[in-house]
């Protein structure tokens, strides 16, 4: 069932809304557990609209073993999604900076304030997120280290390849993840490919893991995939490669690939000399997680990052 969960007039013309698509058992008991995936709050991030799209076909195919109650908001950020922005256009806001919003705000944090309001209650929400424009990044979850026992049960079902637990002292507040779980809430984010494109090899990927995870909480009778084993990475195992020159960035490498101290990443090049302005080198042995997708770069560019660990479990 489709329902509204946010409505407001917008200044100009029309109505801003946000809605969601509730799957529920035909007879419910009362007692069904309930899984929330989010998406959209970032325009240029498009994986989350085709795994909202599986999810609910997945479900509408088999909705006999459907056991519990999914909400799928594909776009908490549509007039963002329309204008193809990572901010809120007009405010110029990042929405993933307002929660837990306010009711008497303006019109994100009233937004923001309603999104939690209806996801609260929820005994778990994924956070659908694709990586920036710059960077190519493995499907992979983010979690806070002070949320690791309640929320890492759940992360390794989701059939990622990595499990990246950042330091809480880096976590800002006003990200939904970061308030959901303030309120009981188990939550964590998916980041996976790169932006303004979908890939499907990657989505699918989580969608498996998605219907493991539901199978797990008792939401879901279906068959369902054993999930990969995620590489649990910590921020010491993550190493950050960033340009000390500007021009073109060329990789002799690609997201995957295995590395050891002293391989050659990519160089560095001037279109105008025809010359090499840097030979980027793997400073630690591992795997690279995260490669520049967007060639343009300049002095401080991040062009990949390095994550070691036991990448044959």
């Amino acid at each position: 069932m489709i329902e509204t969960v946010v409505s407001v007039k917008l200044i100009a013309e029309g109505t801003l809304k946000i809605k969601k698509n509730r799957l529920a058992p035909d007879f419910p008991t009362g007692n069904e557990k309930r899984i929330c995936i989010v998406s959209g709050i970032y325009g240029d991030e498009l994986q989350g609209q085709y795994i909202c799209y599986e999810i609910i076909k997945r479900i509408k195919l088999n909705y006999d073993k459907l056991t519990g109650i999914v909400d799928v908001y594909p776009a908490l950020n549509p007039l963002g999604m329309e204008a193809k922005t990572r901010e809120i256009p007009g405010s110029k806001l990042d929405m993933n900076e307002l929660f837990p919003g306010s009711k008497s705000g303006a019109m994100g944090e009233y937004a923001a304030y309603c999104i939690m309001e209806d996801i609260k209650g929820a005994d778990f929400c994924l956070d659908v997120h694709g990586s920036n424009l710059y960077l190519h990044e493995i499907p992979q979850i983010r979690l806070n280290e002070d949320v690791v026992a309640s929320v890492m049960p759940y992360a390794k079902y989701l059939n990622a390849d990595m499990i990246w637990v950042h330091p809480s002292t880096q976590v800002r507040d006003g990200s939904l993840a970061y308030e959901l779980n303030a309120v009981g809430v188990k939550c964590c984010v998916t980041e996976s490919s790169f932006a303004y494109k979908i890939d499907q090899k990657y989505c699918n990927q989580l969608v498996d893991g998605i219907f493991a995870l539901m199978n797990y909480m008792g939401i879901w009778q279906g068959d369902v995939i054993e999930p990969r084993k995620a590489v649990i990475t910590y921020d010491n195992q993550v190493t950050y490669l960033n340009s000390e020159s500007s021009g073109i960035f060329i990789p002799n490498v690609s997201v995957y690939s295995k590395v050891e101290k002293g391989d050659t990443i990519g160089s560095v090049v001037s279109v105008i000399t025809g010359s090499v302005e840097e030979i980027i080198k793997a400073p630690v042995a591992g795997m690279v997680t995260a490669l520049r997708e967007y060639p343009a770069i300049e002095e401080g560019s991040l062009l990949a990052r390095i994550v070691g660990g036991d990448w044959n479990g």
